[in-house]
C-alpha cells in the first residue's frame, strides 16, 4: 500500500496542490500578521478564517486530478482490476489527504517564527482548532475529487473554485446567528476581536462531526461507478447535518464557548514593587509593561489611593468586565505585529487618563478633557506636547493645564484629589478642576 501511495503522490496532482496551498496559506498569514501576533490561539483562528481562500483552491486541485484521470482514459483499465472500486480509490484518498495535511501545517509553521519568542499561552483548544482546519482541507480535496469524477471536464476545476469561494463567502450570511454558520462553515466566526477569543471544545467537536459527514459524501461520489447512484451521497449529508444541528451549542452557550476564561486570568509581578498584573494571554509582555505601569502608579499615589495596575480584561461579546477596585487602575495592553507591547509611550498616559476620566460604568458622563488635563499635570507637560507621537490639539485642555500649574502645589494637588473622587462617583469634575466647586 505504501508503494502505491508513493506513486500516487509523485504522479498525481497531490504534490503540486500541496505546494500551491502551502504557499497561498503562508502568504495570507504573513500579509495579515497584525491580526494574530497576540498569540497562538489568534494565529490558528486567523488561519481557519482564511480557509475561505484555501478550500476553493483545494477543491479545484481535486477536480483537476479527476479530470487528468478521465483524460488519460484509464477508467476501462481500472475496471478490469479484480478489486472493488472503493478499495481502488484508497491510495488516491490517502495521497491527497497527506498533501492537504502537509500544506496546512507548512503554512502554519511559516508563521511560527514571528511570535515564537513572544507568545507564551498555548491552550489545548489551539490544537483542536488546527485539527479541524486540517480535516477541512482534507475533505475539500476529497470533495473536489468526487465532483471532478461526477463531471469530468476542463471547466470543472475553475468552476468548483469559483462556486466554492462564493458559497464560503456568502452562505454563512443566511444564518441569523453565528452558531449554525460556525458549525457548517469551519472558517466562519474565526475573526479575532481580543486575545481571549477561542474555539470551544464542543464547537470543534461539532465541526469535526459535520466534516466527517462531508468526507463520507465525498467518498461516495468518488467511489460510485455509475453516476446514477451519485445521489446516495446525500444520505451522510442529511444524517450529519441533523446531528450537527442537535449537538452545536447555540445562543449564550455558543457565545461563552468563544471566550477563554483561563486566558483572562491575571498573572502578577512577584517582587517587592507595586503589583502589576496582565492577563495570562499577555504574560510575555509583563516585563515590558511593569516599569511604565509602576511609574504611573508612583504618580497616582500622590493624589489617589491607587496602588496596583491590572490589565483591562473586558470583552464586548460576551460582555465581561473585571470587578472595580478602589486601589486599582486598569490599563490597555495590546500587542504589535511582533507580539511586543504596542505604543509603549502611551501606556502611562492611558492609565492616568483612565483614572481621572472616570470608570467605564459612568458611560457618557466620563470627561475625557478632565482626564487628559489631570494626566498631563501628573506627567508635568502640556497636553499639546503629546507622548510618543500622540498629540492633543485641544485649546481648552491646554488652558486648563496652565491654570492648574499656576496654582500653589498644595492647592493643585487638592483639586486633583477632589477631581479623582468626583470622577469615581460619575459626577462632573470640570467645575472642581476650575475651582468652582469641591
Amino acid at each position: 500500500m505504501s508503494r502505491i501511495v508513493g506513486i500516487e503522490i509523485r504522479r498525481s496532482a497531490a504534490f503540486g496542490a500541496a505546494l500551491l496551498i502551502a504557499v497561498a496559506g503562508a502568504i495570507v498569514l504573513q500579509a495579515t500578521s497584525g491580526r494574530w501576533s497576540s498569540g497562538w490561539m489568534a494565529l490558528v483562528m486567523v488561519q481557519r478564517e482564511y480557509l475561505i481562500v484555501l478550500v476553493p483552491l483545494t477543491m479545484a486541485a481535486g477536480a483537476w486530478q479527476s479530470y487528468r484521470e478521465h483524460r488519460a482514459n484509464v477508467a476501462e483499465l481500472f475496471a478490469t482490476v479484480p478489486r472493488p472500486r472503493a478499495l481502488q480509490i484508497v491510495p488516491a484518498l490517502i495521497a491527497t489527504g497527506l498533501a492537504a495535511l502537509v500544506a496546512y501545517l507548512v503554512s502554519l509553521a511559516a508563521a511560527v517564527p514571528r511570535i515564537i519568542d513572544t507568545a507564551s499561552y498555548l491552550p489545548a483548544a489551539a490544537f483542536a482548532a488546527v485539527a479541524v482546519g486540517v480535516l477541512t482541507l482534507v475533505v475539500a480535496f476529497w470533495l473536489g475529487l468526487g465532483l471532478g469524477r461526477l463531471r469530468p471536464a476542463l471547466a470543472t476545476a475553475p468552476a468548483v473554485a469559483v462556486i466554492g469561494f462564493a458559497v464560503l463567502a456568502f452562505a454563512p450570511q443566511i444564518f441569523s446567528s453565528g452558531a449554525p454558520a460556525a458549525a457548517f462553515f469551519p472558517g466562519s466566526g474565526m475573526s479575532v476581536f481580543n486575545v481571549y477569543d477561542t474555539v470551544g471544545g464542543r464547537i470543534s467537536a461539532t465541526q469535526a462531526l459535520w466534516l466527517v459527514a462531508l468526507a463520507a459524501a465525498a467518498f461516495v461520489l468518488f467511489a460510485v461507478r455509475d453516476h446514477r447512484f451519485a445521489p446516495a451521497a446525500l444520505a451522510p449529508l442529511v444524517v450529519g447535518a441533523t446531528l450537527t444541528a442537535l449537538v452545536m451549542p447555540t445562543g449564550d452557550a455558543f457565545e461563552r464557548a468563544k471566550l477563554d476564561p483561563v486566558a483572562q486570568q491575571l498573572v502578577c509581578t512577584k517582587d517587592d514593587g507595586p503589583r502589576v498584573c496582565v492577563s495570562r494571554a499577555n504574560e510575555s509582555m509583563l516585563r515590558e509593561v511593569t516599569p511604565k505601569a509602576r511609574h504611573a502608579l508612583e504618580l497616582l499615589s500622590t493624589t489617589t489611593p491607587i496602588v496596583e495596575a491590572h490589565e483591562d480584561t473586558s470583552t464586548f461579546s460576551p460582555k465581561t468586565a473585571p470587578a472595580p477596585r478602589a486601589d486599582t487602575v486598569l490599563m490597555n495592553v495590546q500587542p504589535d505585529k511582533s507580539g511586543h507591547l504596542a505604543f509603549p509611550g502611551r501606556l502611562e498616559l492611558q492609565m492616568l487618563t483612565g483614572a481621572f476620566g472616570g470608570p467605564v460604568r459612568c458611560g457618557d458622563s466620563r470627561n475625557y478633557t478632565v482626564g487628559t488635563v489631570a494626566a498631563f499635570f501628573l506627567l508635568g507637560r502640556e497636553p499639546a506636547t503629546g507622548l510618543d507621537g500622540t498629540e492633543f490639539e485641544d485649546p481648552e485642555a491646554v488652558q486648563l493645564y496652565r491654570d492648574l500649574t499656576a496654582l500653589p502645589k498644595g492647592e493643585a494637588d487638592a483639586r486633583m484629589t477632589a477631581v479623582y473622587r468626583a470622577s469615581q462617583q460619575c459626577r462632573d469634575a470640570m467645575a472642581i478642576l476650575t475651582g468652582g466647586a469641591r
